[in-house]
């Protein structure tokens, strides 16, 4: 069956000013949020989890992916993004996962903006109006600490008991005013080799 949305939204936030000192480069982040009925709802515990990702996850991918892509203008223009997923209380913790981490739901973002990193992500259960927390990563570099980002927001009314909540972020930038360094640098400093990639993970 296939996802049955009660809502979506799209959230837009851009720092204008950080820090008292005005942002050279203006931060907007952008999250497409989608409030579905949790397809496992009523069902007790269920062992095979996959119809119901195939059922559900393509769909509310490329729709989250649309929205964002339409209101950032291509994806070219995300240079961070992200996941998330909160189940309502009724609901497993592996429910939020099961629809947010498989390919057929990250692979139509990831194509969309070109990206070469996994994508940053929280997966939690709550009530309605918690807190939605996405964290993002550059979506070519993960050491790249300019845009380790979080969007943050709540649904007064979401996730009811037998709903999941469905996410994707993006920003258009990094930090205003970043100035802690990349990983790189820390990991010269700690006489790593930067050229090995499996360096950049330690």
């Amino acid at each position: 069956m296939p996802a049955e949305i009660r809502k979506t939204l799209l959230h837009v936030e851009d720092t204008l000013i950080e820090g008292g000192k005005k942002a050279e480069v203006p931060l907007r982040m952008i999250a497409a949020v989608a409030v579905i009925k949790n397809p496992w709802a009523g069902q007790g515990f269920v062992e095979d989890l996959r119809p119901g990702i195939h059922d559900v996850a393509p769909d509310v991918g490329k729709l989250l992916t649309d929205m964002i892509i339409n209101f950032a203008g291509s994806g070219e223009a995300v240079e961070g993004y992200g996941k998330a997923a909160v189940v309502g209380v009724n609901g497993e913790v592996e429910h939020a996962s099961a629809l947010i981490h498989t390919l057929q739901f990250g692979n139509f973002y990831r194509e969309a903006v070109g990206a070469k990193t996994y994508l940053a992500f929280c997966n939690t259960r709550a009530g309605a109006n918690a807190p939605i927390m996405i964290p993002l990563m550059d979506k070519n570099d993960g050491g790249r600490r300019s845009h380790y980002l979080t969007i943050q927001l709540a649904i007064p009314d979401a996730p009811a008991p037998d709903e999941i909540v469905i996410a994707l972020g993006a920003s258009l930038a990094g930090r205003p005013h970043h100035r802690i360094g990349d990983r790189y640098q820390d990991l010269k400093e700690l006489g790593h080799d930067v050229d090995n990639p499996a360096a950049v993970t330690s």
